[in-house]
């Protein structure tokens, strides 16, 4: 499964169409990929296993996400003050 997912990793272009954001504005699905990514990381990092799988999530919401609002929740998550549910 590892193997699997390293394949598609090296394969990654650009965030793949994803049915539940069909519109232009892609703000949510930044947010949700964002989320998914330590949401991820935090289950698998509780369990002890490698969080290699949770990196798709990062290289989906890198591209889609500006630098300065990834800048602004990574400083919310470590006050604290996050409002996102991880």
């Amino acid at each position: 499964m590892a193997e699997d997912i390293q394949q598609k990793l090296e394969q990654y272009r650009t965030a793949p169409f994803d049915a539940r954001f069909p519109n232009q504005n892609q703000t949510r699905n930044c947010w949700q990929n964002y989320l998914d990514y330590y949401r991820c990381q935090k289950s698998l990092d509780a369990k002890g296993v490698d969080t290699a799988p949770c990196d798709w999530y990062k290289r989906v919401y890198k591209p889609l996400c500006p630098l300065s609002w990834i800048e602004k929740w990574d400083s919310q998550r470590e006050d604290g003050t996050f409002p996102g549910k991880l």
